[in-house]
Order: structure tokens, then C-alpha cells, then sequence
């Protein structure tokens, strides 16, 4: 179990289903059509002092959309698997964010603690070092309990205890929905799959749970997939008053009905498995988060935590504690990870599609060019014959006069040596020069002088008989060592003889 993060004042403190509850203070319904009865379970747990949960994280749903659930990374090197330091919060009655109060046996626990793990008289000889030993190695793993006076009860080990070694600090997404949009978070127990082909009757079902009041109208806002087979939905409750106006209903007020113990019985008779609001924090609850370190948790790499936070805006520090926590994170991060993968293959999609279709399309419109400038031309050959049989036998005009000359002088232009056309052909004589001094270049790329090469083959061929010359040395140097070793090999067995 994990705690429960802002539970409201008429809400149940104890969350069955180990995970945050929603963030925010309950609020008093407005007197409008839709009201809730006060819950009947008014308990309340503090802030991180709840001895019954068994770790740490925000729920699932904790976030917009895009909620983060990646592990915090450049938390430096005191962010690893360490001691700590800080003392255990006992449970504490209140708010959300109230003070704990120290439990007159929190001292004698520390003292008992302190005892099992370095001074234990449980058996009165050298045993005692031993039996101190194993309890330092159950209190850093976080499980067994610690034997240290026969006159007093064990200390019992959790993975919550200040000298765990298995903690480490992650980073969240903080949501960023107000209370007004009224979104509340219902994990079920259900496939996808099943839950997006039953959806209207879920919605139906939510209705009834609700009251059944025809004023009310229960809107889902989106459907995810978590791991281990649960899927979260995001709903919303509208309120239609009289006047035909309609507003949603808040999400702490949404969330407070869902936590009475009748309402919380019948929807996990939904398969409804974890419920919050989904509402962002206020500036006063995140300071008091950050400020106050969690049980266990160690200041100083709370503090390390905060200052490695690599986007203050938008994540918030949690510790998690054991491997669970750990492992649930990173099925989480994998989930979103699926998610986000999944996206970008559809995004891809679309944009090979638009790139076909964009090809599709420029290779119309230059389809479409050219058979307009052919209309065109058509069209304008239509309008020289019309003309010309039009003007058949009268004698040439004025104003044709003057086209004429016009186009008889822009021909000279056109023709003359220095202009237009002599200066394009020019370009067009460099070009093919260009073109022709560098396929050259191209084939001949690399030049070298006769002269150098002839150099060049005299000192390799210098080089290479001082080679076999070198050779030949060591190989006449080789004759003479095994003639020496075979005359050696001789010698010994004479001289054997004439000494035996």
C-alpha cells in the first residue's frame, strides 16, 4: 500500500489499493441539484506518518496525459541505495498537511532500536556481537525482526526503517487540472479491451451509483492502459440545473461521494480498484511536501533530490522504498513508453501518407501545368487563324503597321552579336568547356613526374636488395648455430665414456 496523498476530510484514510489518493482539500458542494451526504468514515491518516502502507509513489493516473513515471535520474552520488538517517513519523490525525505528533512510544522505539543494533543482552557472552550483526543486516534489508533483551519484545524490521538501504528518489509529474474541470481517476481491474466494448454500460452504471438523478450526466474523458491488465478511465459528472445551464461538478466533490463506504463498496463491485481526483496542487502543498522529508528518507538526499530536480515546474521528488515500488515504476515507465512508441508509429504513418500524397499531388499540378500551356498554345493558334480569316482581304493598318515594326525591332535586338542571344551562347560555349576540363581532371587525377618516378623505383629497389641481403645473413647465421649445436650433441656422450 502507498499513501494516501490529500484524502478529503469525509474521505476513508485507508486506501485498499496501495496507491495515492487524489490531491486537494475537500470542499463543501455548492447547494445546487447535485449534493452528496457526508461520508460516514471520517478517518484520516497525516501527511507520511501511516504505518500500515508499505511504500511510496504516486497513483497511476497521477498527471495529465503525458504523465511522467520515469525513474529520477542526476540525482547525484548520495541518491543511491544509502543509509539514512531521519526518524519514522508515527500516524497522525488531521488534514492533509497537518504536523505529526510524536507517539509517546516512538522514544522507547528508538531506544529499543538503537539496542538490537549494537548493544543487544540477550544472551550475556560474545553471541551478543554476532546477534548485533545479524540485526544490522535485517534493519538494512528492511525485513525480520531484532532480538535484543529477553525481557522485552523484539524490534520488528520494515523496509520504512531509517537504516534500509533499499530507497532511492524518483521524479513525478505533478497534474495540472483545476478542481473546476472535475476529472476523477477510476482504476478497474479490466482489460482495455473490455472496457472500451462496455463503455456505455459503465457510464450507465456509474449513473445509478450516483443516483440515478436525471440531472446528472456521467462523460468519459479517456481511457488508458496500465500494467498487469488494469486500465485507467477519466470521467467527469455535469450538472444541469433548471435554468438550462450546466456546470461539472468539482473533482474533490466527485472523488469525496466516491470515498463513503456504501459508494466505495459498489464500485469495486465495478472492479474499481483505486479512485482519485485528479486536481492540481496548491503552491502552500507543494512547499510542504518538499519540505518535510518522507519516513525514512534521509534530509540530506531529500534535499539533493530537490536540487537535482530537472524540471521544478512540472516534477516533484518521491521516494520509493523495496523493489515493488521500483518494479512497479518501471512497468508503469514501459507502459508509457508503449504508449509513446505506439504514437510515433501512427504519427509516422500519417506522414508517409501525406508524403504520398503531396507526391500524388505536385505530380498532378505539373500534369495540370503542361496541358495548360498546351491549351494554351491551342488556343492561341485557334485565335491566329480566326484573325487572320477575319482580316483576309483588307489592306494592313495602322496599328498593325506598328506591331510589326516593333516586332521586326526586338528580332534585331535579339539577333545582334552583343546582345541576348550572342551572350547565351557564349554561356553556352563556357559551360561545355567546364564540362569538358573537368571530366579531364576527372580521369586524370593524381600526376606524378617521370623523373620523381624513376627516383622513386631506384630507392625501393635499393631498399629491397638491402633486404635480401639481410636475409641471406641470417640464414648462413642459422647453418653455422645448428652445425655448432649438432657438434656439441656429439661431445657429450664421448666425454661420458672416458670419465664412466
Amino acid at each position: 500500500m502507498a499513501f494516501n496523498f490529500g484524502a478529503a476530510a469525509g474521505a476513508a484514510a485507508a486506501n485498499p489499493t496501495g496507491a495515492f489518493g487524489g490531491f486537494g482539500t475537500t470542499t463543501t458542494a455548492p447547494g445546487s441539484v447535485f449534493s452528496f451526504s457526508a461520508p460516514t468514515n471520517t478517518g484520516t491518516a497525516g501527511l507520511f506518518g501511516a504505518t500500515q502502507n508499505k511504500g511510496f509513489g504516486f497513483g497511476t493516473g497521477f498527471g495529465g496525459a503525458g504523465t511522467g513515471t520515469g525513474l529520477g535520474t542526476g540525482l547525484g552520488t548520495g541518491l543511491g541505495f544509502g543509509g539514512f538517517s531521519t526518524q519514522q513519523q508515527q500516524p497522525t490525525l488531521g488534514g492533509l498537511f497537518s504536523q505529526p505528533t510524536q507517539a509517546p512510544s516512538q522514544s522507547n522505539q528508538l531506544i529499543n532500536t538503537a539496542s538490537a543494533l549494537s548493544a543487544p543482552t540477550l544472551l550475556g557472552d560474545e553471541r551478543d556481537a554476532i546477534l548485533a550483526k545479524w540485526n544490522q543486516l535485517q534493519a538494512f534489508w528492511g525485513a525480520g525482526k531484532g532480538y535484543f533483551n529477553s525481557n522485552i519484545a523484539p524490534v520488528e524490521f520494515t523496509q520504512e526503517n531509517p537504516f534500509c538501504r533499499f530507497k532511492a528518489v524518483g521524479y513525478s509529474c505533478m497534474p495540472n487540472n483545476k478542481d473546476e474541470d472535475g476529472l476523477v481517476v477510476l482504476v478497474f481491474n479490466r482489460k482495455e479491451a473490455d472496457i472500451r466494448n462496455q463503455q456505455q454500460q459503465l457510464v450507465e452504471s456509474l449513473h445509478k451509483i450516483l443516483g440515478g438523478n436525471q440531472t446528472l450526466t456521467v462523460n468519459v474523458e479517456g481511457v488508458k492502459t496500465l500494467p498487469d491488465d488494469q486500465t485507467e478511465v477519466v470521467i467527469y459528472l455535469v450538472e444541469r440545473s433548471p435554468n438550462g445551464t450546466s456546470r461539472r461538478v468539482p473533482a474533490t466533490t466527485l472523488y469525496a461521494h466516491f470515498e463513503q463506504v456504501n459508494i466505495k463498496t459498489s464500485l469495486q463491485q465495478l472492479g474499481v480498484t483505486l479512485s482519485m481526483a485528479r486536481t492540481e496542487l496548491s503552491p502552500a502543498q507543494i512547499k510542504q511536501l518538499l519540505q518535510n522529508p518522507p519516513a525514512g528518507v534521509d534530509p540530506i538526499i531529500w534535499e539533493q533530490a530537490k536540487v537535482d530536480n530537472p524540471d521544478p515546474e512540472k516534477l516533484i521528488p518521491v521516494p520509493m522504498v523495496g523493489f515493488k515500488e521500483l518494479l512497479r515504476r518501471l512497468k508503469v515507465q514501459d507502459q508509457m513508453t508503449k504508449q509513446h512508441q505506439t504514437r510515433l508509429d501512427i504519427i509516422s504513418e500519417d506522414i508517409s501518407e501525406l508524403q504520398k500524397n503531396q507526391t500524388t499531388t505536385m505530380a498532378k499540378i505539373a500534369q495540370y501545368k503542361r496541358k495548360l500551356m498546351d491549351l494554351s498554345h491551342r488556343t492561341l493558334q485557334v485565335l491566329i487563324k480566326q484573325e487572320i480569316q477575319r482580316k483576309s482581304g483588307y489592306a494592313i493598318q495602322a496599328d498593325e503597321e506598328q506591331l510589326r515594326v516593333q516586332l521586326d525591332t526586338i528580332q534585331c535586338e535579339l539577333n545582334a552579336p552583343t546582345q541576348f542571344k550572342g551572350r547565351l551562347n557564349e554561356l553556352m560555349s563556357q559551360i561545355r568547356m567546364q564540362n569538358h576540363f573537368g571530366a579531364v581532371r576527372a580521369e586524370e587525377r593524381y600526376y606524378i613526374d617521370a623523373d620523381l618516378l624513376q627516383e622513386i623505383k631506384q630507392h625501393l629497389k635499393q631498399q629491397q636488395e638491402g633486404l635480401s641481403h639481410l636475409i641471406s645473413i641470417i640464414k648462413d647465421d642459422l647453418e653455422d648455430l645448428k652445425l655448432t649445436e649438432h657438434g656439441l650433441n656429439e661431445s657429450i656422450p664421448i666425454r661420458g665414456g672416458i670419465f664412466s
